[in-house]
């Protein structure tokens, strides 16, 4: 059964109140599962993926010289498709001092309702320390009729958390608004983005992996044509069988065709291709999205 999108809090995420002078931080869910929990040993995988995506794509460090705007980028665990993150996310450093807020929008592996759902957290835990939600950005959201808060969406949910660490190391300090998307049409998300869209100090990431569970030329195949469909700004044919953040993926691809956003895939591949067997595997792509200019933060 889905539920209802409630527009008040609905409380914390962990199993007490919060009280009311502390500040409400989500606690990692997925540290010690997706990625390491230890500090010194995610910082370990974290620079040694960045390492390695810096070598197979030594040209795009630092060029051209205004960041992406939005970012789409997988979820799974590091050993599966840590690479495919990295190669959207180390391009990011020559922009460390100019992104200062991160739109982070996912979708929802463990609860079920309509709409989109903000929090009213303060913060996401992280190994490597928390980082701060920017609840006045995500105030832009008051007055959409399929957005409200909901932080049990947020509590156990993966899909945005193990993007932190990656965009943690590569801009240092940013603020968040994260969203986790549920049943929602392609226009919610592409309003939603809208009013979050801001200047170049804005970035937005979409976190979605591509098919699950094919076997692995069946999912090179499906994949294939998924990523062509991205490739041309079409959300169409995009299902969940064709990725699993197919909602907040389709409201991107929307706006980006809207706003004349031009595309470029980064890497596709699958867990056949990194630490998985082939007979069941997950695909993974992602790529970046351009402004053709940078406009005023608005």
């Amino acid at each position: 059964m889905t539920k209802r999108l409630p527009s008040s809090p609905i409380g914390r995420p962990s199993s007490g109140e919060a009280e009311p002078d502390r500040p409400a931080i989500r606690p990692t869910a997925v540290a010690g599962l997706f990625y390491p929990k230890d500090p010194a040993a995610l910082l370990r995988d974290l620079d040694a993926l960045l390492d390695e995506a810096v070598e197979l794509h030594p040209a795009s460090q630092g060029d051209p010289p205004q960041p992406p705007k939005a970012l789409i980028a997988p979820h799974a665990g590091y050993i599966y498709s840590g690479l495919t993150a990295a190669l959207a996310y180390a391009p990011l450093s020559p922009f460390a001092a100019t992104i200062s807020r991160v739109i982070l929008l996912g979708p929802s592996h463990r609860v079920g309702f309509g709409g989109l759902a903000a929090c009213d957290l303060d913060a996401y835990d992280t190994p490597l320390g928390p980082v701060p939600v920017d609840r006045e950005w995500m105030a832009r959201l008051d007055g959409m009729q399929a957005v409200g808060r909901l932080n049990e969406a947020h509590a156990a949910e993966h899909a945005l958390e193990v993007h932190l660490p990656f965009l943690m190391r590569v801009l240092g300090t940013f603020t968040l608004v994260p969203i986790v998307c549920g049943e929602a049409r392609a226009s919610v998300v592409a309003e939603a983005l809208d009013r979050l869209w801001g200047g170049p100090e804005t970035l937005i990431v979409v976190s979605t992996d591509l098919s699950h569970y094919l076997d692995y030329d069946s999912c090179r195949a499906k994949d294939r044509e998924t990523a062509e469909a991205i490739d041309h700004l079409d959300a169409t044919p995009l299902g969940p069988h064709e990725a699993c953040g197919h909602v907040p993926l389709s409201g991107l691809l929307r706006l980006a065709r809207t706003r004349g956003l031009s595309i470029e895939r980064i890497d596709l591949r699958n867990s056949g291709d990194t630490a998985g067997s082939r007979d069941r595997v997950v695909g993974y792509g992602s790529w970046r999205l351009r402004e053709a200019s940078t406009p005023a933060t608005g």
